[in-house]
């Protein structure tokens, strides 16, 4: 029996961030476009279902828990609400496709069978999809290394597998010192948790400054994460304590001593891959790097002209927002003048949100200084910025760092562990897209009292 064929101008596999946006435009301007998602849970994609949305969401409501709540109640009631975001959001964003004459969505398992044909496979159903122009924005997802016991432990999840819960860890071990590990570990321990977090570096956030890191790692702690630097995770192991079933994390520090750790849930965070396999992309003669990302070029082309990648497969940051630049990039290869490219990127920011939250923009202080170029520094406390009293109402932990060229005045990078870090930073890196001097900055009007108004004393304090 011949399975049934939809012929398509575009066909995007994937539902998230690039490709639904990509998809809207595109059937809005009349094209036939076939959505695919494997996954009638996934629709709009990571970030509304199993990433941004659901953990900011927990953090959120983890910084207002109601003092005469219990935690595990508190943490009920939370993770209900944001089941009733998630679930909404997805909600609308299937309706958002849907709804549009040109666009068909499909839900099922997408698999090259040649350079512009794909079966969509759903149970025992198939349908083949073939279309003029494919983007494939199948997203990333979390790696397990071949730790002995880590797959086997029936307490180790993903960050996937721990967002989808509704009952609270009574003592959660994080390996991990990345964003992830961070944010999950500050957002359980305001729930009242135990969390331990063990990192393999010699200190968590190792793609920060040593002083940002360690300011960072000392909110944690105040806030009850136990965090345990420079160990190797030699195995995990279920086992049965006083407190009940759990798993016992095996590890050996700096100086070779091991140790353990136990805990009912074991959170692995420990880095995240392309998701590539399965999707046949030999057949359309589309190439992949050795960590499975999708090869494209600064117009997120792969090997196969036609076929482009975006979001988190492409291999590029995986931020949402990157996601959305993709498509404006791959919009305009296929409906505009052609000149957008990744090469137009300057300046994106990125911020992790504990609690208060750590963003940047550009450099760090070791970076700049690996260039060569002459620097001048601030390193501010948040609690001695005394012209910034936002900070003294709100939350007044953390510290702020700028990095500047000392002969050309231009910014280089910002660092702010602080209240709204998160969207103060966008000020700071629109100014440094459009070329705005530590001097400008320093002499600007801000409204007060603000957080942004710490930029006037975080670049008066230049040495």
């Amino acid at each position: 029996m011949q399975r049934p064929t939809i012929d398509a101008d575009l066909a995007v596999v994937g539902f998230g961030k690039g490709g639904k946006t990509l998809a809207a435009a595109m059937a809005g301007r009349g094209a036939r476009v076939v959505m695919i998602e494997q996954s009638d849970q996934m629709y709009g994609g990571t970030c509304i279902n199993i990433g941004c949305v659901p953990t900011k969401s927990l953090i959120y409501q983890g910084e207002h828990v109601d003092p005469h709540t219990a935690g595990e109640e508190s943490f009920r009631l939370a993770a209900a609400t944001t089941r009733s975001l998630t679930s909404l959001m997805r909600g609308k964003n299937f309706a958002i496709i849907d709804s549009l004459d040109a666009a068909t969505v499909v839900t099922g398992q997408a698999t090259f069978t040649g350079p512009h044909s794909l079966v969509v496979r759903a149970g025992d159903d198939e349908l083949e999809v073939t279309a003029t122009t494919i983007v494939v924005g199948t997203g990333a997802e979390p790696v397990l290394p071949p730790i002995p016991g880590l797959r086997e432990s029936s307490h180790v999840v993903t960050s996937t597998g721990l967002l989808g819960r509704t009952e609270r860890p009574r003592e959660l071990v994080v390996l991990g010192g990345g964003y992830v590990a961070v944010e999950l570990a500050a957002m359980h321990a305001a729930f009242g948790a135990r969390v331990t977090l063990l990192a393999r570096g010699p200190r968590i956030l190792r793609h920060e400054d040593d002083d940002v890191a360690t300011a960072a790692a000392g909110i944690l702690a105040d806030a009850g994460v136990a965090i345990r630097t420079a160990v190797t995770i030699e195995s995990v192991a279920d086992t049965t304590t006083d407190d009940g079933p759990g798993a016992r994390v095996t590890y050996r520090t700096a100086d070779g001593t091991t140790d353990t750790v136990d805990g009912d849930t074991v959170l692995a965070a420990l880095g995240r891959r392309p998701v590539t396999a399965g999707l046949g992309l030999e057949a359309a003669g589309v190439r992949t790097d050795a960590r499975g990302a999708v090869v494209v070029d600064e117009h997120l082309r792969t090997t196969a002209e036609h076929v482009f990648a975006v979001g988190d497969v492409n291999g590029g940051p995986q931020f949402t927002y990157v996601s959305l630049d993709d498509y404006r990039i791959v919009l305009d290869q296929l409906v505009g003048e052609g000149r957008r490219s990744t090469a137009d990127r300057r300046a994106v920011p990125q911020a992790i949100f504990m609690t208060p939250p750590l963003a940047r923009v550009g450099m760090t202080e070791a970076e700049a200084r690996e260039t060569g170029r002459p620097l001048r520094i601030a390193v501010r406390r948040v609690a001695d910025m005394a012209t910034v009293p936002r900070a003294k109402i709100a939350d007044p932990r953390g510290l702020m760092k700028a990095v500047v060229d000392a002969e050309t005045d231009e910014v280089l990078g910002v660092t702010m562990l602080s209240h709204d870090a998160h969207e103060t930073i966008n000020t700071v890196a629109l100014a440094m897209r459009h070329g705005v001097t530590a001097t400008r900055l320093r002499d600007e009007i801000y409204t007060h009292p603000s957080m942004t108004e710490a930029l006037n004393d975080l670049f008066a304090n230049l040495a």
